[in-house]
C-alpha cells in the first residue's frame, strides 16, 4: 500500500488549454532523479514552455522546467533537461502517428503525484489560431453572461 493517497497537483499549464485545442490526453509516469522529485514534492515546476517528442520508438519530455533541489549539492539534476515517459508502447505508436499526420502536436497540461508516483498529462493538441482564441473567449463569456441573467430572472421570480 502506497504511503500517499490520491491526487496531488503540482504544476498546470493553463496556457496550454488557451493556445490549443485539445484533442485527447495521456497519462504518463515520468523518469526522473532523487532531486527532481524532492523538488517536486515542494510543488516547484514550470510547464509553460514544456513539449513531448516521439524518437526510437521511445517518448520523451522537454523544456520543462524543474528547479534545482534547495538541500541537494552536488548531486542536483540539469533544470531543463530531457526525461523519458513511461507509455505503454501501443500508446507511443498512437501519439506518432498524430504527430505524423501533421498540425498536431503533444503538449504538457499537468504535473502531478497519483499514488505517491510522478505522473504528467500529455495532450495531442491543435494550435489554435488567433481568431479562434478570440472567438473561444467570446463564447465563453456569452455563456457567463446568459447563466448570469438567468440567475437574476430566476431570482425574481422567486
Amino acid at each position: 500500500m502506497p504511503k500517499e493517497q490520491g491526487e496531488k497537483l503540482v504544476a498546470s499549464n493553463k496556457r496550454a488549454r488557451h493556445d490549443y485545442a485539445i484533442e485527447k490526453t495521456y497519462e504518463a509516469g515520468l523518469v526522473l532523479t532523487g532531486t527532481e522529485v524532492k523538488s517536486l514534492r515542494q510543488g516547484r515546476a514550470n510547464l509553460t514552455d514544456g513539449y513531448a517528442y516521439i524518437d526510437n520508438g521511445q517518448a520523451y519530455l522537454d523544456a520543462v522546467h524543474i528547479p534545482e533541489y534547495s538541500q541537494g549539492h552536488w548531486t542536483n539534476h540539469a533544470t531543463k533537461r530531457t526525461r523519458k515517459l513511461l507509455l505503454h508502447k501501443d500508446e507511443i505508436i498512437k501519439l506518432s502517428h498524430a504527430v505524423s499526420a501533421g498540425g498536431y502536436t503533444l503538449v504538457p497540461l499537468r504535473l502531478y503525484f497519483s499514488d505517491g508516483r510522478a505522473k504528467v498529462e500529455i495532450a495531442v493538441a491543435k494550435g489554435k489560431r488567433e481568431f479562434e482564441k478570440r472567438q473561444t473567449i467570446r463564447e465563453r463569456e456569452d455563456k457567463r453572461e446568459a447563466e448570469r441573467a438567468m440567475r437574476t430572472r430566476n431570482r425574481l421570480g422567486e
